[in-house]
């Protein structure tokens, strides 16, 4: 019973330690959304989660909100992640930690980061400290699914979402467009704003060609408060004009092409060469891993999504489906994953999927 109790409380903190990391996502990226807590005597006397990137870790945090700094000599430090071992923008954890000598640390999973990988709990067990390891250990992974994804698949962790009507169209016919150019909105604006809150959490939203040509998309946070991501268009034979929105410079954007053309560059705007005759998805998740982009969202459009659905290569897809029929147009993607939840925004009804044809997170 006493051991049953030990464990019950463990998780208790741990899950405590997740809640406090969702407080990152969208400003810690790319490092990963850790969280923190310091209990002695089974009371809370710290916590804390990471700060915006290039600021301090969830741990320094969570010990500096200790009050009374005499109370983690016999403290439990609980942390979703492996605390780091190596110097980046701050010094390691793990030597604060000891630093403090906080005697007992509770890890939710080891960190896969090629510069940590064990030897932040190798560093606490030789300094005398207890650690535990894998407590909570699925419900860490997944929360920390962008990391995890971006150091063990060497890739982006991949969002799909896409807005369809009741008979399954993204879009009307090209002359119904023509006649009138004002935007078809499928979903509602409730729906929207959070669409708007999705791109403030990823660090980077990709469209097509044609995305761009027919909406002239801004791709930035307008209806939520948070950071723009970085654009990623495709544009293979260099369609998009050059005052279209998603070239105006005011956020870092990659334009991914097959024409090589210098022109096209400036302080925020970056050509990435690519063949578009072979595996594209692959391609631009190996580019993106390159430059450090954990987590993308992609929106459009239709064959652009249905690209990544044919290559395996996406996690989430979040797929709105309005109350509207357009009897004709553009049909949404074909998709198969795991169902993984439904929820109804107002007249909208909003579908979680997860892709379950390959090992997952």
């Amino acid at each position: 019973m006493a051991y049953f109790c030990c464990v019950k409380i463990t998780e208790k903190y741990m899950r405590r330690c997740i809640a406090l990391g969702k407080n990152a996502l969208g400003t810690a990226a790319p490092n990963p959304m850790v969280g923190c807590v310091i209990v002695h005597n089974d009371r809370i006397i710290g916590e804390g989660f990471t700060s915006p990137y290039g600021g301090p870790h969830s741990e320094v945090n969570a010990i500096q909100s200790v009050s009374n700094k005499a109370l983690l000599k016999e403290a439990t430090l609980y942390v979703t992640l492996e605390p780091c071992s190596h110097y980046g923008k701050t010094p390691p954890c793990a030597d604060l930690i000891i630093e403090q000598q906080i005697p007992k640390v509770v890890i939710g999973l080891k960190d896969p980061h090629i510069k940590v990988a064990g030897e932040g709990i190798k560093k606490l067990k030789n300094a005398g400290c207890q650690v535990t390891v894998g407590v909570l250990e699925d419900e860490c992974r997944e929360h920390h699914r962008r990391f995890l994804t971006f150091h063990e698949k060497k890739r982006p962790y991949i969002i799909l979402k896409w807005a369809q009507t009741q008979d399954g169209f993204m879009a009307p016919l090209e002359d119904r467009r023509t006649k009138n150019p004002s935007p078809f909105w499928i979903t509602n604006e409730h729906s929207r704003q959070l669409v708007h809150r999705w791109r403030s959490e990823e660090m980077a939203i990709l469209v097509g060609t044609k995305t761009v040509l027919e909406d002239n998309p801004k791709l930035t946070v307008r209806d939520w408060e948070g950071k723009n991501p970085i654009r990623v268009v495709l544009d293979r034979e260099r369609r998009i004009p050059g005052d279209s929105h998603v070239m105006d410079g005011s956020t870092k954007t990659f334009i991914f092409t097959a024409l090589e053309d210098a022109s096209l560059a400036n302080g925020e705007t970056f050509i990435e060469i690519v063949d578009f005759g072979k595996n594209l998805a692959q391609q631009i998740g190996e580019r993106l891993y390159q430059h450090g982009i954990t987590s993308l969202i992609i929106e459009g459009g239709g064959r652009t999504l249905q690209t990544f659905i044919d290559a395996k290569l996406w996690d989430e897809a979040r797929i709105f489906t309005g109350n509207t029929i357009f009897g004709q147009g553009t049909k949404a993607p074909t998709i198969a994953g795991k169902h993984v939840g439904t929820t109804k925004i107002l007249d909208d009804t909003l579908t979680l999927l997860r892709n379950d044809q390959e090992h997952h997170l």
